[in-house]
C-alpha cells in the first residue's frame, strides 16, 4: 500500500527544466525520491497537458516521455465509475472542485494517509487522508 499520493503540481514542478532550478523544483524532486508514492491516471493526464502547454512546461516529446516513464513507476490509481461516485460524495461533503475531488477519491481508494499538494488546504483531513503542502 502506498504511503502518500502525489498531486499534479508536484510532478509539474519536478519536471521544470529551466536553469537555475527553483526551490519548488528542488523540493518536488526530493519528495519524488521517497518510496511508496502513488498517482492516478487523472494526475498523469494533467501532467501531460502541462508538459505540452507552450506557457507551462513546453517540454520536447522526449523529455515528456522520460518524465512520464519515471512517474509511471509509482502506484497508479485507475479512474473508475466507483472513483467518480466517491468524488461526487467528497465534493458534496467538502465543496472541493471536481478535479480535486477525484484526486482525493483516488488517494482514498489506494489507502494513502496523505496527499502532497499545494492546491488543497494544508493540514486539512478529508475522510482520513491529510493534505501536506511540501512547499510551506
Amino acid at each position: 500500500m502506498p504511503n502518500a499520493f502525489v498531486d499534479t503540481n508536484i510532478l509539474v514542478y519536478a519536471a521544470e527544466e529551466l536553469l537555475p532550478l527553483t526551490e519548488k523544483t528542488r523540493i518536488a524532486r526530493e519528495l519524488l525520491r521517497q518510496p511508496g508514492l502513488a498517482v492516478s491516471v487523472q494526475v498523469l493526464g494533467e501532467f501531460i497537458v502541462s508538459a505540452r502547454h507552450p506557457k507551462k512546461l513546453a517540454l520536447p516529446p522526449t523529455s515528456e516521455a522520460a518524465w512520464l516513464a519515471q512517474f509511471m513507476r509509482m502506484d497508479i490509481a485507475p479512474l473508475t465509475p466507483e472513483t467518480l461516485i466517491l468524488a461526487l460524495r467528497l465534493h458534496g461533503a467538502y465543496q472541493t472542485s471536481h478535479w480535486d475531488s477525484l484526486v482525493l477519491a483516488s488517494a482514498l481508494e489506494l489507502g494513502c494517509p496523505r496527499i502532497y499538494s499545494e492546491d488543497l488546504n494544508h493540514g486539512q483531513g478529508y475522510d482520513g487522508v491529510r493534505v501536506v503542502n511540501p512547499f510551506l
